[in-house]
């Protein structure tokens, strides 16, 4: 993983304990499977991840709130700072990829908890997963095999994967419409999952959360797309962190009753309460 340490970023919210998803009753689909396909996608680059393969680390500090103290006994939520390890990515296997591709970026943190332990989670700069299931997600990197006498996907394979797979839609649509960040610090990130923060007496509440950026949120104009470079959100968050502290406010949505809780692709409805 080539990556770059930056200045200290803080975030500032809530994060609970993450739960493994658990998509829709399937043939089983195994890891040496998926690795495969995206191997044949994107080739293999030694030493280096399978996806997600373009990014940059940073360090910083998570700050806990007395609110989600209410909902999780979680020690994340002392009030005192904990130490993070940061990575922001660019979906896919290719080292090469323009940060100009509408495509999926993410941020994935490594909480170092005072007990010794080390806490993960991974975000999306998308509200919903592009997958219900792994097979979905298996299905999309077969459609994406290069055509051996073109050098790229076959259309017709992608046509016939998305009308088979309607759970990759609203992420496609998603990302189709909205242009891809002017920098990491102005992007949101979502949890994507459903999670379960556990309080006092054992109450179970679900939830879901996004970083949303102090920075305010900020995409790139259809004309700064041609201009932007294909190297250019590093950079930009390098000079960002050389001006001060680049913060994050986590979010978390209380689920009702009837919410989707093992369905990725599936928005909850809006007007849920909110906090951070």
């Amino acid at each position: 993983m080539e990556s770059k340490i930056l200045s200290h970023y803080v975030v500032a919210g809530v994060l609970s304990i993450v739960v493994p998803f658990v998509g829709a009753a399937e043939q089983e689909v195994s890891a040496p499977e998926v690795v495969g396909a995206i191997e044949g996608v994107f080739g293999v680059n030694k030493g280096e991840r399978r996806n997600h393969i373009k990014g940059v680390c940073a360090l910083g500090e998570f700050v806990g709130t007395k609110e989600a103290a209410a909902y999780s006994r979680s020690e994340l939520f002392s009030g005192k700072p904990i130490p993070v390890v940061a990575r922001f990515s660019v979906t896919g296997g290719n080292p090469k990829v323009p940060d100009t591709a509408k495509n999926v970026r993410g941020m994935a943190l490594q909480f170092q908890l005072r007990s010794g332990a080390a806490h993960q989670m991974a975000m999306l700069n998308t509200p919903m997963f592009g997958a219900a299931s792994p097979q979905t997600f298996l299905d999309l990197m077969r459609a994406l095999q290069p055509d051996p006498a073109t050098g790229k996907p076959d259309p017709e394979k992608m046509k016939a994967f998305k009308a088979s797979h309607p759970d990759n839609l609203a992420q496609s649509e998603y990302l189709a419409a909205n242009n891809p960040p002017v920098s990491y610090a102005n992007s949101a990130f979502w949890g994507i999952h459903t999670f379960k923060f556990v309080g006092k007496g054992d109450k179970t509440t679900l939830v879901r959360w996004r970083f949303a950026p102090q920075d305010g949120e900020k995409r790139l104009s259809d004309e700064e797309l041609k201009t932007a470079g294909a190297n250019f959100l590093e950079p930009a968050l390098i000079s960002r962190t050389q001006q001060g502290p680049v913060r994050w406010d986590m979010l978390v949505t209380i689920g009702q009753p009837g919410d989707p809780e093992d369905n990725p692709t599936l928005s909850w409805p809006a007007g849920r309460k909110e906090f951070k």
